[in-house]
């Protein structure tokens, strides 16, 4: 089963541009991994500040090694300070079942 979620977090104050080239130039590995299949990344028009990256893997097993990749923790250390948050918001999302 695909995992998908939600990644929110807010740059502070004058951070946006090196929030926007940093999350950049990370959305660029993560896209060439192995069990990625989207991992696009918003602003919210009326704010910003505000970063929505919506991230969906292949399954669980592709998820973990997404967490275990090892530009993950130094992204992570450069990006705390930059943004209000003490760390992204996750919100995983399950699929709607519809019957047809």
């Amino acid at each position: 089963m695909r995992k998908t979620l939600l990644a929110e977090f807010t740059a502070r104050e004058g951070a946006e541009d090196e929030v926007a080239r940093l999350i950049g130039d990370y959305a660029l590995k993560v896209r060439e991994e192995e069990g990625n299949i989207a991992f696009d990344v918003y602003t919210k028009a009326a704010h910003p500040r505000a970063f929505w990256i919506f991230e969906v893997y292949r399954d669980e097993d592709a998820f973990q090694a997404h967490l275990n990749a090892p530009y993950g923790g130094p992204f992570n250390a450069v990006l705390v300070p930059l943004i209000e948050e003490d760390a992204s918001v996750l919100t995983f999302l399950n699929p709607l079942a519809t019957s047809s």
